[in-house]
């Protein structure tokens, strides 16, 4: 073993780290040539349960597993970590408005946000709770020692959903789906962009003629998924979210191929497609390979697709109006 990796999640006890935590262990994500060491984060309550999960990965006897350590608070547990992935989040409850969600998660990115000064220099932030893209901003505007373009927020889940949905109906498999930029705020007002996708290399409105279906069921079904699995399941995604969270680190730490992007949350530039500057939204992206990324430039937006970024644009610009007090650093 020549590498070694060190990598924090929070909420490791929960349904998602529990998906996601044996995956990053087995050598899948960073490869098997890189040792990884586990830093379990929860909360005090949950530390026991954490406990329990770290026995499960250890009795799975992965060769690329170092050692894993468990900790109550993310000042002790990001200390010199290599990844940061910030799973853990409240839910919202019976009666809570997105706003009131957002006001309740504030405090938690704050304090977590301040705790990645002790993470390596190299740290990169992932934020997978919800809601992950605001999370994602109050976390990096409280971090002033970590480049803001280190954090991101998972918008792959989306993507996902929305290949494996033009897929079916194509009649093809996912992996013919190709460049579905998820654009904006992981909410009910995400544009997944079917205009600049492809199906085998063609554009997925040559092979699905069928528009209203691609203006309509398709969008509101990926913007409406996790609700309607939590309908269906009793429990909110884990599984997906998870394979979701090793494909953004997959897609972060390789470079992209020629002709391809994939989507992910990142602080705006303030030049790409009309997007505020620090804003976290959902663009297409390309990495380096070498820990860098560049928002794709030049995709053509119809009016449709202009009006659907309008909207979750607003959206995220009234969210950080609401935690505007807690961007201060």
């Amino acid at each position: 073993m020549s590498k070694h990796v060190k990598v924090a999640v929070t909420g490791a006890a929960g349904q998602i780290g529990y998906s996601l935590l044996f995956r990053l262990a087995s050598g899948e994500v960073f490869g098997p040539d890189t040792k990884v060491s586990l830093c379990l984060i929860e909360l005090p309550q949950a530390i026991t349960a954490a406990e329990g999960t770290a026995m499960e990965i250890h009795d799975c006897g992965f060769d690329t597993l170092e050692n894993i350590d468990i900790f109550d608070t993310p000042a002790k547990g990001f200390e010199g970590v290599n990844w940061a992935l910030l799973v853990g989040s409240k839910p919202r409850g019976p009666g809570m408005e997105r706003a009131d969600l957002i006001k309740e998660n504030g405090p938690i990115f704050t304090s977590q946000g301040r705790a990645l000064a002790k993470a390596a220099e190299d740290v990169r932030c992932v934020v997978v709770g919800n809601p992950c893209n605001t999370n994602a901003l109050i976390a990096q505007n409280n971090c002033s020692d970590v480049p803001a373009d280190r954090f991101s927020a998972m918008t792959m889940l989306d993507e996902n959903r929305g290949r494996a949905q033009l897929a079916q109906k194509a009649g093809v498999g996912v992996g013919s789906v190709s460049n579905l930029a998820i654009w904006g705020n992981h909410s009910a007002t995400m544009y997944p962009d079917f205009e600049n996708a492809t199906i085998d290399g063609k554009s997925v409105t040559d092979v699905i003629s069928d528009k209203p279906w691609l203006e309509g069921d398709f969008i509101t079904t990926v913007q409406k998924r996790g609700a309607a699995i939590i309908a269906a399941r009793g429990k909110s995604s884990a599984a997906s979210a998870a394979s979701a969270c090793i494909d953004h680190i997959k897609n972060f730490s390789k470079k992209t191929p020629e002709g391809q992007f994939f989507s992910a949350a990142v602080p705006s530039d303030g030049d790409s497609y009309g997007i505020p500057s620090g804003l976290m939204f959902s663009f297409p992206i390309r990495s380096n390979g070498n820990g860098g990324y560049d928002i794709v430039q030049g995709l053509e937006l119809s009016d449709f697709a202009k009006s659907k970024i309008e909207v979750t644009k607003d959206e995220l610009l009234s969210e950080r109006e609401v935690v505007k007090d807690l961007l201060g650093g």
